[in-house]
């Protein structure tokens, strides 16, 4: 039986990972911050669908929590499969309008600990001649959008740079950038949604489902709906001058995930 690794594994498309993985029978690794929630989330997986659910406690704005991961997933004796790094967050508020500490949380945890923990599961994972990455991005990586956009960006960039330089060794690594998706991340950060369109929101589960989808091809980007595929389209073509503004008119704190 393989074993799955899900950091920010309680909420939004981290928990429809775990849903999904666990029903397919993979074994969890679960990582949050909130030891209680990891544990009710770990019992319940567990009593549903009969498999092994770990629960580590893990703030991955701190370098203990990076290493306490990172040694997890360098684990010879217990190897994981699948990395889904899915852990993040957004700021409330336009550039300037934000700490300087909270942008450095965001780049510690959005850009910092991916690479940390790419690293150690790939190394495992080449090693054995076979292993999966699941990098979460978003569509924010794509237009003007602070830090946010920015440290999403570099997650796509890196992630198909070191699936391109793991070619041929048997470790997949995919890009996964969704749009809005209905789960708790804007109510944490206090950001308001009401300008979101309906037809813009997607589904957790179903976006989970043709990620997975995406990564068993052998794909390095994974945009998983009809809708934002088009958006994407477009913006290639948008002149950066125009995208710019329309992302300052509606507001920079909205980052999808």
């Amino acid at each position: 039986m393989t074993t799955a690794l899900i950091t920010g594994s309680t909420a939004g498309i981290g928990a429809a990972f775990a849903r999904r993985l666990a029903a397919d029978g993979h074994d969890l690794v679960l990582v949050a911050r909130d030891t209680k929630r990891l544990r009710d989330q770990a019992t319940e997986l567990h009593d549903r669908h009969g498999i092994e659910a770990e629960a580590l406690t893990a703030d991955l704005a701190t370098d203990e929590g990076i290493e306490a991961v990172a040694d997890r997933l360098g684990d010879r004796r217990n190897p994981v499969d699948l990395l889904i790094n899915n852990a993040g967050f957004g700021n409330k508020g336009r550039y300037l309008d934000v700490s300087m500490a909270d942008e450095l949380k965001m780049i510690k945890v959005h850009i910092e600990a991916v690479l940390r923990l790419t690293s150690a599961a790939t190394a495992a994972m080449r090693e054995r001649g076979r292993g999966g990455v699941v990098n979460v991005a978003s569509v924010a990586a794509f237009v003007p959008r602070g830090t946010y956009g920015a440290s999403k960006a570099w997650v796509v960039q890196f992630t198909q740079g070191a699936a391109r330089d793991l070619a041929g060794s048997g470790v997949r690594l995919m890009a996964l950038c969704p749009g809005f998706v209905r789960t708790e991340f804007h109510q944490r950060a206090g950001m308001g949604t009401d300008n979101i369109p309906n037809w813009m929101w997607l589904d957790a589960d179903k976006l989970v489902a043709s990620a997975l989808s995406d990564l068993a091809r052998g794909r390095t980007l994974s945009i998983p709906d009809p809708r934002y595929k088009a958006l994407m389209g477009l913006v290639k073509v948008t002149p950066r001058g125009l995208l710019g503004g329309v992302t300052s008119r509606t507001g920079r704190k909205y980052g999808p995930q």
